[in-house]
C-alpha cells in the first residue's frame, strides 16, 4: 500500500471552499488567504456528529488551541455541509472553523480521499501543518485496519510538532 496524504516537505495546492466560521458566518476561503494569516492545522474527519468525531473535537477544544500564542490556526475540514457545521460549532461550542468539503477537494488536494467500505467517499481522518508557503510541515493520518476514521489524533505528538516547527517559548503546554 501507497503512503497515503502529501508528505512533510510537500506544497499543498492552493485549494479552498467554503468556510464556516464559529459565528456561523460562511465564506469561500483558499488555503493560501488562511496561511497568510498564520500557520493552519487542518484536520480532516469523518463527518459531523459522528461519535468519533464529536470526542476529536472536544478533545481539540478542551485544549484550546488558541491558547498558543497565535501561532497556529486550527481548521477542520468533512463532507458535511454548511447548515450541519453551524449545528457542530454550536452545540459543542467549538471557537475554530470547518470547511464544508462536499466534494472532497481539499482531500483530494491533501491526498487523503478514499472509498469507505468499496461504497462512500470520505477523507482519511489526518492532521496536516502547513506553513505560510503551503508547506506540509506536520502530518498524522490514521492507520485502523478496518476504518481510517476511528483512530484519534494524538493531541499531544501534534502540540510538539506545533512548538517544533513554528519556535516560540511562549506556547501554552498543556501540561505535556
Amino acid at each position: 500500500m501507497s503512503e497515503v496524504g502529501l508528505a512533510v516537505g510537500e506544497t499543498v495546492p492552493d485549494v479552498g471552499g467554503r468556510l464556516v466560521r464559529a459565528d456561523g458566518e460562511t465564506t469561500d476561503v483558499t488555503l493560501s488567504a488562511l496561511v497568510a494569516e498564520r500557520p493552519v492545522l487542518l484536520n480532516f474527519y469523518t463527518a459531523d456528529f459522528s461519535p468519533d468525531c464529536v470526542s476529536e473535537w472536544c478533545e481539540f477544544r478542551d485544549f484550546d488551541w488558541f491558547a498558543t500564542g497565535d501561532s497556529v490556526q486550527v481548521v477542520g475540514a468533512s463532507k458535511s455541509g454548511e447548515r450541519l457545521h453551524r449545528k457542530f460549532i454550536s452545540q459543542f461550542d467549538l471557537g475554530f472553523p470547518l470547511f464544508a468539503d462536499t466534494r472532497l477537494e481539499l482531500a483530494d488536494a491533501f491526498g487523503v480521499r478514499y472509498r469507505a467500505f468499496g461504497v462512500s467517499h470520505r477523507a482519511h481522518r489526518s492532521c496536516f501543518l502547513v506553513d505560510e508557503d503551503l508547506t506540509v510541515r506536520y502530518k498524522w493520518v490514521g492507520e485502523h485496519w478496518l476504518d481510517p476514521t476511528r483512530d484519534t489524533p494524538p493531541v499531544g505528538e501534534i502540540h510538539d510538532a506545533v512548538v517544533r516547527e513554528l519556535g516560540g517559548n511562549d506556547v501554552e503546554t498543556f501540561g505535556f
